[in-house]
């Protein structure tokens, strides 16, 4: 497995991958839904190129970019057993040179929940994405479902900008009790560990309610919300239940699909999650 840091070194690297080219970005300290990730590129491409870069300009002024969790050597070597063929490590200097001054907006995907809470995040996301995309020239790229407004302003980015690549959203990886896997659960002390999984009893008692026969989008809306109420550390940001390409949200009854989400602090660690209704 090579490593890279510079963009020269990066295209020198890639001109020699046979294709197809898969690309699973992440901003490190990986987890078994990157691993996923990784797995899915390797099965489906005959070359698989990582990134591990934390993005500063998606992290607003009050978020957590300084003490993101970051382990690189223990990274690298979870990929290299993973197969991966190329790993791109980017400084903030690679990816924003002075003078940096172009930014990816994605509009009205952008704007509801995660972009409602974290002005500029997403802002940041497209325009990161982009570059990596320009650079590595990959011809699939893997992501995870757990973001999924992520997805959703990725897959519109691509579309309207025309890039020539596949996009693949692949599950969301749970612990045994449902978490969803995340770097920022290491924040998480043992009390709130345990409560942390009222996001996915949430989303689980929605998904009960419809399949029992609720088409009801704020009916489901609230019994997500009185699921979280009833746990002491959890403070809910957003429940949503909204069109999973347009996250817009849903009034009345739901169509053949529909994207439940939300956003819950867990003491002062912030988590997501998400499950789509109908597939």
């Amino acid at each position: 497995m090579d490593t890279v840091i510079t963009l020269q070194e990066l295209r020198a690297a890639r001109a020699k991958l046979p294709p197809l080219v898969g690309l699973v970005p992440t901003m490190g300290y990986l987890h078994e839904g990157h691993l996923s990730l990784a797995r899915a590129a390797r099965r489906e491409c005959a070359s698989v190129v990582a990134s591990i870069f934390v993005n500063p300009t998606q992290f607003g002024p009050k978020e957590d970019l300084a003490s993101y969790p970051r382990d690189l050597p223990r990274d690298l070597r979870l990929l290299e057993a993973e197969g991966v063929d190329l790993v791109w490590v980017p400084t903030p200097e690679v990816m924003y040179p002075v003078g940096y001054q172009t930014w990816v907006t994605v509009d009205d995907v952008s704007r509801p929940l995660e972009g409602a809470m974290r002005p500029g995040h997403f802002r940041g996301v497209a325009t990161v994405v982009a570059i990596l995309f320009n650079a590595v020239q990959p011809d699939r790229a893997y992501f995870g479902q757990k973001d999924a407004q992520q997805a959703a302003v990725i897959r519109q980015m691509v579309r309207d900008l025309n890039f020539k690549l596949d996009i693949v959203v692949c599950p969301i990886v749970r612990e045994g009790d449902g978490l969803a896997m995340s770097s920022r659960n290491v924040y998480l002390n043992t009390a709130e560990r345990q409560a942390a999984t009222v996001l996915f009893r949430a989303l689980t008692a929605a998904q009960s309610a419809y399949q029992a026969g609720e088409r009801d989008a704020g009916e489901l809306r609230q019994t997500m919300e009185v699921t979280i109420s009833a746990e002491p550390l959890a403070r809910q940001q957003y429940v949503s239940c909204a069109d999973p390409e347009t996250l817009q949200e849903l009034e009345g009854a739901i169509p053949d699909r529909a994207l439940l989400s939300m956003a819950v602090y867990v003491g002062s660690t912030r988590l997501i999650d998400n499950l789509i209704l109908g597939d």
